[in-house]
């Protein structure tokens, strides 16, 4: 089953120093119609002006990734790590039991900086946090789906559970295809471009719910950049969210 999300419907917060788009329920925005899908529980595309950042700020029980679409976002946390990824990079801050802190600035004193930060719940709970980074380019995403995230043995960066991120980007009249399989939840997000989905025309900001079994065929009508992320549709929450 497709869900089709345009862009004007997608809750918009503007902050001053920040413009984001929440998806689901973060914050103070609360929907119970969208609640997330599946294992992944918020979505959000942040916009930050030249200089700013969000502060050290907790999670619990969490897996917090990023992924960088413009600009230059640097990354800092309370286990002694940073550094600055620049367009197309992606990051796995996997947040354990005890909890950890972290912060996202625009490094850039002149330029905006876009990212999308989404959360997946972990299978299990662990007592580490961690960080895993990689930079890829655009070629490395040219007319394929790129595996950024996945479970361990997999490609890309490692998640506590079996979800994966991919992201394209889609020459115009390119075509891929992905089935989601019975019992997974998926969401497909234009972050730029135009491009269908099966039969929906889908354009920048405009996204996907997908709740399978369900095979997807998404075909660009101009050059497009996408990402898609697939995890359980039904999970067992655990840590700080077994008791919501």
């Amino acid at each position: 089953m497709l869900t089709v999300r345009r862009n004007e419907d997608i809750h918009r917060e503007d902050g001053g120093w920040f413009e984001a788009r929440w998806h689901f329920s973060f914050d103070r925005y609360q929907d119970p119609e969208q609640d997330g899908i599946g294992a992944l529980l918020v979505f959000n595309d942040d916009r930050i002006v030249a200089g700013a950042e969000w502060p050290m700020h907790p999670h619990r029980d969490i897996e917090s990734l990023t992924y960088v679409v413009g600009g230059h976002f640097e990354h800092a946390d309370s286990l002694g790590n940073g550094g600055q990824l620049e367009p197309g990079a992606a990051q796995v801050m996997s947040f354990g039991h005890g909890g950890a802190l972290h912060s996202e600035r625009n490094g850039s004193p002149a330029e905006p900086m876009r990212f999308i930060q989404f959360w997946i719940l972990p299978s299990t709970v662990s007592r580490e946090s961690t960080v895993q980074q990689r930079q890829y380019t655009v070629d490395d995403r040219t007319d394929r789906w790129l595996k950024i995230m996945s479970p361990p043995g997999e490609d890309g960066l490692d998640l506590r559970q079996d979800a994966r991120v991919s992201v394209a980007h889609l020459s115009a009249g390119a075509a891929l295809s992905w089935s989601f399989e019975p019992s997974r939840a998926g969401y497909v997000y234009v972050i730029d471009g135009n491009a269908t989905v099966n039969e929906d025309g889908l354009a920048t900001g405009d996204a996907v719910k997908i709740e399978g079994p369900e095979d997807l065929l998404v075909a660009a009508t101009g050059v497009t950049e996408m990402i898609l992320v697939d995890a359980p549709l039904r999970y067992r929450p655990v840590g700080v969210w077994a008791r919501r």
